[in-house]
């Protein structure tokens, strides 16, 4: 018979002594309002506290874990370990004469230690009948409880029934529906929500290949992988997004764009979601907007005090254009979001017009561009113009039709913000003539540019000091002569090392770098007879203009971001105005 150790044997008696609802209260982990929501549905849902507190998004699983562990005096197993131990556990089992099948239901991990123990990794440790089952083995081996991870659990799944087939997978639209209805389904996908949310992931990749499919996130602009899961699951667990983002269950064959709402981790998400056929299976893709749009204020976006200054009263222009470049994924929208949060007011009418509406905004009217309906940028445009705006915002000027509208607004008394592709500032005037608008036009109608990117904020606990790297001390010389004013007097150059705490990436979150261009008649002169970038560069310096590697650099002698990562985001080559 199996040796159960104390931590196992006397579970209930703790669980009487710390409930778990007090302690992740005690923690801050969970409000009071998710406890008794969570207290009140569970006498019908019959889960556990911490399930059902997980399954309402009101914490990750990542979150709880830790804390369950803690209650119950239990170790956590790693996917790490699990892995790891992936032979020896198919060898466990069928040695002990353990039903695989039993194992994988209750994602039950058995294994034989190097430290002669018998180690018992489930979801609920705590459950009687599981002890018991443990207890009845064959074994003098002492058994050593632990938690695993419902993601694990799946994982596990596959190692114990490899060659067998899910039930109910087939193609019919009414199965797919059931198995998208199911439980676990609901749960696993509620978990990568949590997890999303809980690291500040962007986007979410989930994506298949033969055997198994990947769960992954972007965070901080770079994708990580966080779980390889059974193939054998995909299908519902696929149906199950399409299903909430009121998509075809049944169309496999062609892309599908839709939209949900969901909460996790305690916060409030729109969802937009893109499903795109491979040769594998649906490729899904989603992007996680917070429905909390506290951060969407311009002292948040990371500019510098003259930057801030300058971007605040471009925000207050009575007519003109603004633009925002930058390439994908560079910030835009959030800049324009603000932007547009500073300025929202009862006495001002403002329009936007974007592909898709990444946010909502109350107080604005938003309209989606529908181009494959033939309702796109141009069209609402000439809609718009009609209906009083005193502020219009663009979301991108893809050609001239748009771009002409846009000057004709700004000529007769409307303020534009927008966004373009370009690579820099000063680019902003090339591109605009280049789809066809006439220099005179472009000069007349935009009055300021602001080029952008996004660089890796420093993790606060591990970040280490450097010093100045011989590739940039010219640059860095330059900046303290023709920008003292906004050169620290004491530079805190650090750089990334990896903790627990930032996932051992050296960084935590995002912030921008910025290039702020005013167009002064000195430079309207310049454009209209097509001056080289290098002249104009000259132009706009003589009133304060920086490029994107200045700003980052000024960043990292903040300690906000490492010069590695200003370099990454920038490029290593010399500007071409220098």
């Amino acid at each position: 018979m199996a040796t159960i150790s104390k931590s196992a044997a006397d579970l209930p008696a703790r669980l009487a002594g710390a409930l778990l609802g007090q302690l992740l209260l005690a923690k801050g982990l969970i409000t009071s309002a998710d406890l008794e929501k969570a207290l009140a549905a569970q006498p019908a849902s019959q889960l556990r506290l911490g399930r059902l507190l997980v399954r309402l998004g009101a914490i990750s699983e990542d979150t709880l874990l830790p804390v369950l562990a803690e209650q119950l005096a239990l170790g956590l197993l790693s996917e790490e370990q699990l892995h790891t131990q992936s032979i020896n556990i198919a060898r466990t089992i069928d040695a002990l004469g353990i039903s695989p099948a039993w194992c994988a239901a209750n994602g039950l991990a058995i294994f034989e230690s190097t430290d002669g123990a018998l180690h018992c990794a489930c979801r609920t440790p705590q459950d009687s009948l599981m002890r018991e089952v443990i207890a009845a083995l064959q074994t003098e081996l002492p058994v050593v409880w632990q938690l695993i991870r419902s993601r694990d659990g799946d994982w596990l799944s596959k190692l114990l029934l490899s060659g067998r087939e899910e039930v109910g997978t087939g193609d019919d639209a009414a199965h797919l529906r059931e198995l998208a209805e199911e439980a676990p389904v609901i749960e696993l996908v509620n978990t990568v929500f949590s997890q999303a949310a809980d690291e500040n992931a962007s986007d979410i990749h989930i994506e298949p290949d033969e055997f198994e499919f990947h769960v992954r996130l972007r965070i901080d602009g770079v994708l990580q992988t966080r779980s390889r899961l059974p193939i054998a699951r995909f299908a519902a667990v696929a149906s199950r997004i399409k299903l909430i983002a009121a998509l075809d269950i049944a169309e496999r064959r062609l892309p599908q764009d839709g939209r949900m709402s969901v909460r996790a981790a305690g916060t409030d998400f729109d969802v937009r979601v893109s499903v795109v056929p491979g040769v594998h299976g649906e490729s899904v893709v989603m992007r996680l907007l917070p429905k909390d749009r506290g951060h969407l204020r311009l002292d948040r976006l990371g500019l510098a005090p003259d930057h801030l200054v300058k971007l605040t009263q471009w925000a207050r222009e009575p007519n003109g254009i603004v633009l925002v470049t930058g390439p994908t994924g560079s910030g835009k929208s959030t800049t324009l979001y603000a932007v547009l949060a500073e300025v929202n007011d009862r006495s001002t009418k403002i329009i936007t017009v974007e592909d898709p509406v990444e946010y909502r905004m109350r107080g604005v009217t938003q309209i989606q561009a529908q181009a494959e309906i033939g309702y796109g940028f141009a069209r609402a445009l000439r809609a718009i113009l009609r209906q009083d705006p005193d502020i219009i915002m663009i979301g991108e000027i893809r050609d001239l039709e748009t771009a002409e509208i846009a000057v004709q607004s700004a000529l007769t008394g409307h303020t534009v913000f927008s966004t373009l592709h370009t690579n820099d500032a000063l680019s902003a005037f090339t591109r605009l003539i280049d789809m066809g608008v006439e220099p005179f036009l472009v000069v007349s109608a935009v009055r300021a540019v602001q080029a952008q990117r996004l660089v890796r904020r420093l993790c606060a606990h591990c970040a280490q000091p450097e010093t100045l790297p011989e590739v940039v001390q010219a640059l860095w010389l330059a900046l303290t002569r023709d920008h003292a004013h906004v050169v620290p007097e004491q530079p805190r150059w650090l750089r990334p090392v990896g903790c627990p705490q930032c996932q051992s990436t050296g960084f935590r979150g995002r912030l921008g770098i910025y290039e702020m261009l005013d167009v002064t008649p000195n430079l309207q002169a310049a454009v209209m007879r097509r001056a080289p970038g290098g002249e104009l560069a000259t132009l706009a310096r003589s009133h304060g203009y920086r490029n994107l590697r200045e700003d980052g650099l000024l960043k990292a002698a903040a300690g906000l971001t490492s010069i590695d990562e200003v370099l990454r985001v920038t490029g290593t080559a010399d500007p071409v105005e220098d």
